[in-house]
């Protein structure tokens, strides 16, 4: 049996890691509960909090952990074939473009929040785990879920750069990725019109 090289591994990887993003486990989950498609419900984003809306904190968590499994695995997996941060980081930024950008659904998916907390976890868990609690304290002050993740996501590049400085990278594109698709969020969080939980 012939070796992988390592660029092929982060190619396969980074491809693998895409096709796992673009599964959208809000949908299913929605099914599984007998609730409407989240995309026509609520915000119309594939999301958790969305689905918190529709049908409570069960399938909510549910598409949470999946959400996040689906940008950790990939990252799991890179690190375990030996592949450098950078390579890792290319597959983390993959498995969250997928989810944004979803081959399986004509390219329009959600806002990636949870993909980059699972991929995070596996990545930089230190700079996640400090994000996780800059949420929750926001989350539990003003109940908004845009306004806790684009704060706690805004947050990470600095983080990062004090305690795992060589994933600064990937966290500054993250950020600029995940607070473009927030964008709609913004304009209701300046108008006062962004709902809560």
């Amino acid at each position: 049996m012939i070796a992988l090289e390592p660029p092929i591994v982060t190619v396969l990887l980074c491809a693998a890691a895409y096709i796992m993003g673009s599964v959208l486990f809000a949908l299913p989950v929605s099914q599984c509960w007998g609730l409407p498609d989240p995309r026509a419900q609520g915000s119309g984003n594939p999301g958790a909090t969305n689905i918190y809306r529709i049908g409570g904190w069960q399938p909510a968590v549910a598409t949470l952990a999946l959400d996040a499994a689906k940008g950790w695995f990939p990252v799991w997996l890179a690190h375990n074939s030996g592949l450098s941060i950078t390579a890792q980081a290319m597959v983390a930024l993959c498995a969250v473009t997928g989810h944004m950008i979803p081959v399986f659904y004509r390219f329009k998916g959600g806002k990636g929040v949870a993909t980059a907390l699972g991929a995070g976890l596996a990545l930089a868990p230190a700079t996640t785990l400090t994000m996780t609690a800059i949420w929750t304290v926001v989350m539990w002050r003003w109940r908004i879920s845009a306004l806790a993740s684009l704060i706690a996501v805004v947050s990470g590049p600095a983080i990062s750069a004090l305690v795992e400085p060589d994933t600064l990278p990937l966290f500054g594109l993250l950020t600029l990725l995940i607070v473009v698709r927030h964008r709609n969020n913004l304009i209701r969080l300046a108008q006062n019109r962004e709902s809560g939980l």
